[in-house]
């Protein structure tokens, strides 16, 4: 199941909005513990969800992002819009020589190369 990816400052504000607010534990439910999440609820009463809560935000803007990613986001690290557009560009280019060859092979009519080119470059932007 994919999920969305858990924001470190999200999580820490969350956290923190719990040692204020009368009810602890909103970032335990965004980092997807519902079971923790649900401790805190019903401990929001006493103080020890609030000195966690305060405890944790605290750990989580002490890690840096592979750590939390490590613990939050199934080690799964931040693709930058950047390195995802290199990638996809150097895939489409790659689909295109091979749509080439397949062309000069014969395999392939003009019109169909045509066709895929186009589709292919629409990718891109």
């Amino acid at each position: 199941m994919l999920t969305k990816r858990k924001s470190r400052s999200v999580a820490a504000i969350l956290a923190l909005a719990g040692t204020v607010s009368p009810i602890s534990g909103w970032h335990k439910f965004y980092l997807g513990q519902y079971i923790w999440g649900l401790f805190y609820v019903l401990l929001s009463w006493t103080p020890i969800p609030k000195v966690a809560s305060a405890m944790e935000a605290v750990w989580y803007l002490s890690q840096d992002e592979e750590a939390f990613d490590q613990n939050f986001n199934l080690g799964q690290p931040v693709v930058k819009k950047s390195q995802y557009a290199g990638n996809h560009v150097g895939a489409i280019a790659n689909a295109l020589r091979e749509l080439d060859n397949l062309r000069q092979d014969g395999l392939i009519s003009e019109y169909e190369f045509e066709q895929k080119r186009r589709q292919l470059l629409d990718q891109i932007s």
